[in-house]
């Protein structure tokens, strides 16, 4: 496939100084502070910048203090989780076995040390495996591991061996499972053995539209399972075919197959594995976001592209053998994944395969820049923002020439790179994937963040957070701008401010903390309806979709008068509102009237003020309405934006 290179102010009647150092603000009753009270963590930094003075630099701790801040505030809320998480990670190709494997055994082991050592390295979790050979293979013929003489076949499976992965791939992959314990591994075939497909040949062709052939491929598929678990490496998933609609594959392994087919083999396959390896679960499809246009353009006469194929998968009669579905980062973008996530909300999402990339003139500094950058905000964020459960790159490791590999692709990038003098270097995936791996344990689960970038560029800060097992926070924060950002970090009534370089990928860690508990739960807002006035242009909804990389704005200077109107639907009780406007540096309301309603006709004020940030947090206890009014009662030259607009209650 072609592998693309890829403040918040807290609102009152009563004015509330700035603290004159570090912007954030404290009431002067600031709740928790008085004798007995719990001091918060400071939270740990590492940052790594794309002009490589940092990487991966465990930079000062920074500490939290109580009260707000001006700047764009990023507000975590352990309370409200999303998906748990199985790892980060790569695969450990034929083509990446032989590299290391290449090396002086001490090079060797510092090199594994530094991908699967949770201490000395960044722990990869996850690893994604082939099946027999794919496009990365050091060898001059292409295997799958029952291979026989073209015009014959092998039904019983007798000639079946993984032999040729005890030479390199099993010592290696044991030994990162002696670094790493937690490591998952899924495994992914390229190609089915030839004798089972249209063509007799591994690159291209289709998987023979026949029962006994789909049997002997859920067979087969199953003593690969049995063999790998035997070798010491159980299987946790499995998918039955790579990027089943790239039809046309550049000199490697790689299957026509069907989601007809594809949910044929899992039929048969789910409860062989069932029987054989209870603990390996099937996930469905394994391609692009969306299918490719070189897909489509190869869809044979008369046939479907099937552009809504793992769909098709997961309303077959075969779903209910799959765990869910994995993805690739070649076409489209990650929000497909929320999409198949509403769909198919009992099913999981996997990323499972994205590749660096660059162009023959690039220099390496502009490869590093340009893939952390890309990676950063699409795959070490977008991706997990977007439901998945796993972030898988392509390489762990290739040599200095993005090898060595047969066919496929030429530019592709790892994590490591091996040199001919046998000198290891890290790449910038090998950072993408760290600022995850290092901090975020198997088994975390995703929490809240407010988060202002997007997967397409728009200059903003992105960020995901996460809560591990042992109640500790990682917080990834990319800068997508080229230029420094500053902003701040809020847990319950703690925050702490921050300034990231231009580009800059960070992870914040906290330990769990009393002091960081909050007794207030996000109140959702689904269903919710917004309308603006004087004038209305129809963007008052972005102010009420939970994502604050959208935005309603006043579209002109701020002026009294200026409203944004939400209806809950419903008559909802709350006890505090959150009005944020975002990373839209300096749109915030410097005059503000906060009103409730229950009919939407007769108004009643709960507070006005004016604002400080970014971010105005507004307490109103006990109030309980159907409508909510914010109106602007000053003027200012900035124009009026509500990226966000949160309503909280009080356990």
């Amino acid at each position: 496939m072609n592998r693309r290179a890829l403040g918040a102010a807290i609102a009152s009647t009563v004015a509330l100084s700035l603290a004159c150092t570090t912007g954030i603000q404290a009431a002067a009753a600031a709740p928790g502070h008085g004798p007995g009270h719990r001091a918060a963590p400071g939270a740990d930094v590492w940052v790594t910048t794309p002009d490589r003075t940092e990487l991966l630099n465990h930079r000062a701790p920074v500490a939290f203090h109580p009260g707000a801040s001006t700047r764009t505030t990023i507000t975590v809320d352990p309370g409200r989780t999303f998906q748990s998480m199985d790892g980060f990670g790569a695969a450990l190709t034929d083509s990446s076995a032989a590299v290391l494997a290449g090396l002086p055994a001490p090079a060797r082991d510092d090199a594994m040390r530094k991908l699967f050592d949770p201490g000395k390295g960044i722990g990869v979790s996850f690893l994604r495996q082939p099946v027999g050979s794919s496009d990365f293979t050091a060898e001059a013929e292409h295997y799958t591991y029952d291979d026989v003489p073209a015009g014959q076949t092998d039904f019983p499976l007798a000639r079946f061996s993984v032999a040729h992965d005890e030479k390199l791939i099993l010592p290696l992959l044991r030994q990162a499972k002696r670094l790493n314990p937690d490591l998952t591994v899924m495994a992914t075939p390229w190609s089915p053995p030839a004798w089972m497909k249209t063509g007799d040949s591994l690159i291209g062709g289709r998987l023979k539209d026949d029962p006994a052939v789909h049997q002997a491929y859920a067979r087969y598929l199953v003593k690969f399972v049995q063999a790998y678990a035997a070798a010491g490496v159980p299987i946790d998933y499995l998918t039955v075919q790579n990027e089943p609609q790239n039809r046309k594959p550049g000199g490697y392994p790689g299957t026509d197959l069907t989601a007809g087919q594809e949910a044929e083999v899992i039929a048969a396959l789910g409860p062989l594995l069932k029987r054989a390896s209870p603990r390996t679960k099937i996930l469905g499809y394994d391609h692009n976001w969306t299918t490719h246009p070189d897909d489509v353009a190869t869809t044979p006469p008369g046939r479907s592209p099937e552009t809504d194929y793992p769909y098709e998968i997961l309303d077959s009669d075969a779903a209910k053998w799959v765990a869910g579905t994995a993805y690739h980062c070649y076409s489209g973008d990650p929000s497909a994944q929320s999409a198949m996530h509403a769909a198919h909300p009992d099913k999981g999402i996997w990323f499972t395969e994205c590749s660096g990339s660059h162009g023959a003139s690039d220099t390496p500094e502009q490869i590093f820049r340009g893939t952390l950058t890309w990676h950063a905000r699409t795959i070490t964020v977008g991706t997990t923002r977007n439901w998945a459960k796993s972030v898988a790159n392509w390489n762990i490791a290739l040599d200095s020439a993005g090898g060595p590999h047969n066919g496929g692709c030429d530019t592709c990038t790892g994590l490591l790179t091996v040199r001919a003098d046998g000198t290891v270097t890290t790449d910038a995936e090998y950072y993408t994937i760290g600022h995850l791996s290092k901090f975020v344990k198997p088994g975390a689960v995703r929490i809240a963040s407010t988060n202002f970038g997007t997967t397409g560029w728009n200059g903003r800060l992105t960020d995901v957070a996460f809560r591990n097992p042992d109640g500790s926070t990682a917080l990834v924060v990319h800068n997508e701008n080229d230029e420094p950002r500053s902003f701040a970090v809020a847990v319950g009534e703690q925050t702490f401010e921050y300034t990231l370089p231009g580009g800059a990928l960070a992870t914040f860690t906290w330990p769990a903390s009393g002091a960081l508990n909050t007794s207030k739960r996000e109140v959702p807002l689904t269903g919710a309806r917004a309308t603006a006035g004087p004038a209305d242009d129809g963007t008052a909804a972005l102010a009420v979709d939970a994502d604050a990389s959208t935005r309603w704005s006043s579209g002109a200077a701020q002026a009294p008068g200026q409203y944004l109107q939400v209806d809950l639907g419903r008559t909802t009780r709350f006890d505090e509102i959150a009005l944020d406007s975002g990373d839209n540096l300096g749109d915030y309301a410097r005059g503000w009237t906060l009103s409730a309603s229950d009919d939407g006709t007769r108004w009643r004020e709960l507070r006005s003020g004016a604002g400080a940030g970014q971010l105005t947090t507004v307490s109103v206890p006990g109030t309980r309405a159907r409508y909510l009014r914010v109106t602007s009662t000053a003027g200012s030259g900035a124009w009026w934006s509500l990226a966000d607009v949160r309503l909280y209650r009080s356990h």
